[in-house]
């Protein structure tokens, strides 16, 4: 069991929602909390594996200029 000290203001945030009905118990709460934080840490761990990958073709050399890419891409949009 993991016991959390919140804070004055957390801990009554947390009250807030429970008393509202929205929640039906402080655990609840704390369990939606930290699956957002598991959410936001998975397309953070993405978001860094995509950027590692781009910085890995830029070392390698597989990169274009940039002028070359937005004239594709007006080509592409019809501008």
């Amino acid at each position: 069991m993991i016991s959390a000290d919140l804070g004055k203001q957390l801990e009554g945030y947390v009250q807030q929602l429970v008393d509202s009905g929205r929640y039906g118990s402080k655990s609840e709460v704390l369990r939606e909390g930290v699956r957002l934080i598991q959410d936001r840490e998975s397309h953070l761990a993405a978001l860094d594996a995509s950027v590692a990958r781009g910085l890995a073709d830029a070392d390698a050399g597989r990169t274009a200029a940039a002028e070359k890419v937005f004239e594709r891409l007006a080509k592409k949009l019809g501008a």
